[in-house]
């Protein structure tokens, strides 16, 4: 076992030492460790192992040593040789090396030259390069300039936008294309201010010319309307007559002239209108519309230009204080929204969405009601027709104009009813100071006719017949006063007037025809009635101007007939039409001459009133003059003149002659009644205390005067003492006082054959009571006479009486 520890042993160490020689000297440590962790004697043994190698070793190195030796020798020896070849090579190397640095140096300058140079070339390059990168940045900025400076302000946002998205985003790292994207907000913004202040501009420049551009659609729209007219009135070349055109019908002009409305102009003018778009520039408006929308911001600039538009609305319909005074004043004003309006509606159909239908609808509404609230209130302060009707022919042409572009304008017709209304008040106005004025003028006397030329001027003004007058020769008169011709004319006029409303209306001639009857009648009942009743009543109007008016009003009566005649030439409308209005004239003179007849009896009561005030009795009188009061037959005598007045009355025809007999003894009737009672009432007057029998007797005289007067015949056409009795009551008084018939008036009293039936017991005791005062007053010591003391007791036995049947008779009743 020994032998065989001991080979194992050494077979280890062999193999460590092959480790050792073979291992990197590094990796020796873990070999070396081996040969501890072995046997105790191990170490020993290796150390001896490794001993004996290295002295083989040393052997194998000597042998080498010693064969490679003389090999050695010679080539020291041969090196030697070399050596002084070598350093006379040495400074030869070293010349020609410091031949080749100096011929060098030149090579390295231009070599280094070259070098800076080729880098200068490739920067250039990476420049040019990088320029080009930039470049059409640059040029896209300097564009933006260009068109900022040129006000080319769209173009300029869509360069903005092509630099944004497309040109510095490849740039973006240098610092040049940061402070060009940091000014385009900027540019935006300055965009904004620069197109929003030209929308200001644009909004106060239409709010300033809005009645230029008005006025010019308006007279489009005439143009348009004459050009119509003028094809209407070719197709009419047949008539012989010149026609008013009034709604597709036509109505031949009297006067031979065909009426125009003073709005319209000639229609053979050649003048070029401008159209809304030669008057205004809607740049600015297009301009800010496209910056907004570019810019996302569209909702806002409609919203402010909606808003600003709107209170542009609100100072346009906002009319002058003194706008009624002048046409000019409506025009403007008219204009003015017109103008709005056309510029809103070419505004809603050149953009999208900036205005739209429903807004100008509500804006057209509101402008609507503003306008009608501001003409009704203005209207109402116009005293003139002439301006009434231009305001018409306004309305009119601005309504046509406005329903030209699209707007609903039947509100505005229907406000020309009450136009017409106010233009029929002005007119009636006017005619009543027309009226008032020729009545003024007349003389109230028959037209004095010399001549056949005269004769036919007057009947060419009214339509006067008289085929009984005709056969008399001239020099003549005629019935009537100047007054009759000159109120038909101003009636035809009226007509005529009131027919200048009409035109353009757009109504039917049946309609027309119902408003001119209409306005006639009112002319006749109201303006012309209470122009002849304020005439009757005037103080300056006496009996014979009555009479006069008497006439007048009979022969503006029989015109009637051919006052609708004329109307229904006019309109084509025949009056036995259903439903068309008929003249009221008839009524209006029967009843002015009614109150002409009325103020006659009036006037002449007054005027007997008058001279009854100059009657001054002495009631005291024992006995009578003899002879009638001079008062009382100065009134006779004026009764006796004035009805002299009424053979004035025209007799030649049925009518006239009953009218004449009518008045002349209604009124002579009334004249005596009234001298009756007032005579009656002087005799019971409270204030008349004491009356005597002479009195009594001089009054008689006077009342016989009146029945004397009554029994003349003044006025024809009486039967026999019809007139006379008017003064029976006061004649049946009388009788009884004279006679002194007392028992026959007591006895007979209440009987319908009674001679005195007309005496009423209360007048009888005032008056009787009025003779005993008087009797106590003359005869106070006549008591002690037998005759007066009986006379006495018979007059109070008269005075109970008569109280007694006063008392029945109050009981009674």
């Amino acid at each position: 076992m020994a032998e065989g520890e001991s080979l194992e042993s050494v077979t280890e160490h062999e193999r460590i030492l092959q480790e050792i020689e073979s291992t990197d000297t590094a990796c020796v440590g873990p070999t070396l460790r081996s040969v501890y962790d072995d046997q105790p004697n191990a170490h020993q043994r290796f150390m001896e192992k490794l001993d004996t190698r290295i002295k083989n070793h040393d052997r194998e190195i000597e042998k080498m040593c010693n064969f490679h030796h003389q090999g050695f020798v010679d080539a020291i020896n041969e090196l030697l040789k070399v050596r002084a070849d070598a350093e006379k090579l040495k400074v030869q190397v070293t010349d020609t090396n410091r031949r080749f640095q100096e011929a060098g140096k030149e090579v390295i300058a231009k070599t280094e030259e070259t070098i800076r140079c080729r880098t200068q070339q490739r920067n250039i390059a990476t420049v040019v390069d990088k320029l080009q990168l930039c470049l059409p940045a640059l040029e896209m900025y300097s564009k933006l300039k260009e068109q900022m400076s040129g006000k080319r302000y769209y173009s300029a946002l869509k360069t903005m936008e092509q630099l944004e998205h497309v040109y510095l985003p490849k740039v973006s790292q240098y610092r040049f294309c940061q402070i060009m994207a940091e000014n385009l907000p900027k540019l935006r913004e300055e965009i904004k201010e620069i197109s929003m202040s030209g929308l200001k501009d644009f909004l106060e420049s239409i709010r300033k010319h809005s009645d230029k551009i008005g006025e010019t659609a308006m007279k489009q729209a005439q143009q348009q309307k004459t050009f119509h007219a003028a094809l209407h009135r070719q197709t009419n070349v047949a008539y012989k007559n010149p026609m008013y055109i009034i709604n597709g019908h036509s109505v031949d002009g009297e006067d031979g002239v065909t009426p125009k409305s003073p709005m319209l102009e000639d229609e053979d003018a050649e003048e070029e209108v401008l159209s809304v778009q030669d008057l205004v520039d809607f740049t600015p408006v297009y301009r800010c519309l496209h910056i907004y929308t570019v810019l996302g911001d569209k909702e806002v600039f409609e919203n402010y230009y909606r808003k600003q538009r709107r209170k542009q609305a609100r100072l346009v319909l906002q009319p002058q204080a003194n706008m009624h005074e002048t046409v000019e004043g409506y025009r403007k004003y008219f204009s003015q929204i017109v103008g709005f309006f056309v510029v809103e509606d070419h505004i809603l159909h050149v953009t999208q969405g900036l205005v739209t239908g429903t807004y100008t609808t509500e804006l057209w509404t509101m402008a609507q009601s503003k306008i009608i609230a501001a003409l009704r209130t203005h209207s109402s302060y116009c005293t003139d027709p002439d301006l009434v009707l231009e305001l018409k022919n306004l309305i009119v042409v601005f309504a046509d104009t406005l329903q030209g572009y699209g707007f609903p304008v039947n509100r505005l017709f229907d406000l020309l009813y009450e136009v017409r209304d106010k233009y029929n008040e002005t007119l009636l106005k006017k005619w009543a100071g027309l009226f008032r004025d020729i009545f003024e003028a007349d003389n109230y006397s028959p037209i004095p006719v010399a001549n056949e030329e005269e004769y036919m001027a007057v009947i060419s003004k009214f339509p006067f017949q008289d085929p009984e007058g005709d056969k008399v020769s001239f020099p003549k008169k005629l019935p009537m006063s100047q007054s009759v011709p000159q109120i038909y004319i101003q009636v035809k006029e009226f007509i005529y007037a009131s027919l200048k409303f009409s035109e353009s209306l757009h109504r039917s001639s049946t309609e027309i025809d119902d408003l001119l009857r209409k306005s006639t009648n009112l002319l006749l009942t109201r303006t012309l009635s209470s122009g002849l009743q304020n005439l009757i009543k005037k103080p300056h109007i006496g009996l014979t101007e009555l009479v006069q008016i008497i006439i007048n009003t009979t022969h503006l009566e029989q015109a009637c007939k051919y006052l609708e005649d004329f109307i229904t030439n006019i309109t084509n409308i025949s009056p036995e039409t259903v439903h068309t209005t008929r003249l009221y004239g008839l009524s209006t003179f029967k009843d002015a001459r009614h109150a002409a007849e009325e103020e006659i009896y009036t006037k002449l009561n007054l005027k007997i009133d008058e001279f009854v005030q100059l009657a001054d009795y002495n009631w005291t009188m024992s006995e009578p003059d003899g002879r009638a009061s001079g008062y009382l037959m100065d009134l006779i005598n004026f009764l006796r003149s004035t009805f002299q007045v009424f053979t004035n009355l025209p007799n030649n025809s049925n009518d006239h002659g009953a009218m004449s007999g009518k008045v002349a003894q209604t009124a002579c009737m009334s004249a005596c009644k009234h001298l009756s009672t007032s005579l009656t009432q002087m005799l019971l007057d409270s204030e008349l205390k004491q009356i005597s029998m002479g009195a009594i007797q001089q009054f008689n005289l006077d009342v016989i005067q009146c029945e004397l007067f009554a029994s003349s015949d003044p006025v024809p056409g009486f039967q026999e003492d019809t007139l006379q009795l008017a003064f029976i009551d006061l004649r049946q008084l009388l009788d009884l006082f004279m006679i002194w018939d007392w028992s026959t008036y007591l006895a007979d009293y209440g009987q319908p054959n009674s001679k005195y039936l007309r005496v009423n017991p209360n007048t009888a005791l005032i008056l009787l009571e009025k003779m005993k005062d008087m009797n106590k007053k003359n005869n106070i010591f006549a008591q002690f006479r037998k005759n007066d003391r009986d006379k006495q007791k018979l007059l109070d036995t008269v005075v109970k009486q008569l109280r007694s049947l006063v008392n029945g008779m109050s009981q009674h009743s």
